[in-house]
């Protein structure tokens, strides 16, 4: 089975190319869902962030994220030790849930494959793309960050010509209908390659 990696900068539409690819039966895991339930079910997960960033890190619900993000918002060597605590177990995780597929491939959806080495574990991964002042229009209409966050996250982020280098295939995700006949191709080609792998 074919391990895809499916990523992109934020407000690129990853979510929306992945739904595209579920509607063709493809398994999908989403790391970032999958952690969000990891930091609250894990104890190891739990116990290292608390000793990195203290006590405030977890409140009565969960995970404090309003603290946390305060916390590493600026500082990206916390971040950095945010995500080493985290994407391993993420990573152990997706591992235990592809062993359980039954496809000739399937995705892994998740922001920064680049950025936290993912992309190796990977047998192609996908990159989606769109013009900066798109992306910061997508997420300002679909949650409460400011422009200067969301600036801030895509700083965070390794740049598309970076990404593009490391790449299997490039969606520019700016009219649906191209997207959509992008993913139909790029469904076929992993099929073929799938199959000529078995």
């Amino acid at each position: 089975m074919k391990i895809v990696g499916l990523t992109g900068g934020i407000g690129s539409g990853k979510t929306t190319v992945a739904k595209m690819f579920e509607a063709l039966n493809v398994p999908i895991y989403i790391a970032d869902v999958e952690a969000k339930k990891l930091t609250n079910s894990s104890k190891e997960i739990r116990r290292d962030l608390i000793k990195l960033l203290g006590n405030e890190a977890y409140n009565t619900t969960g995970l404090n994220k309003k603290f946390v993000a305060d916390k590493i918002f600026n500082s990206p060597k916390l971040l950095n030790a945010v995500n080493n605590i985290i994407h391993p177990q993420v990573a152990i995780h997706f591992k235990q849930w592809a062993q359980k597929q039954n496809s000739p491939y399937v995705i892994k959806e998740a922001a920064i494959l680049f950025e936290n080495g993912g992309y190796k574990d990977c047998d192609a991964v996908i990159l989606i793309t769109a013009p900066k002042e798109i992306r910061i229009q997508r997420v300002l209409a679909r949650d409460k960050s400011s422009k200067a966050e969301i600036e801030q996250r895509m700083k965070n982020q390794w740049s598309d010509d970076k990404k593009r280098k490391l790449a299997a295939f490039v969606i520019e995700n700016i009219e649906i209908a191209n997207t959509q006949n992008e993913v139909a191709k790029i469904h076929k080609t992993l099929l073929k390659t799938a199959s000529a792998q078995n």
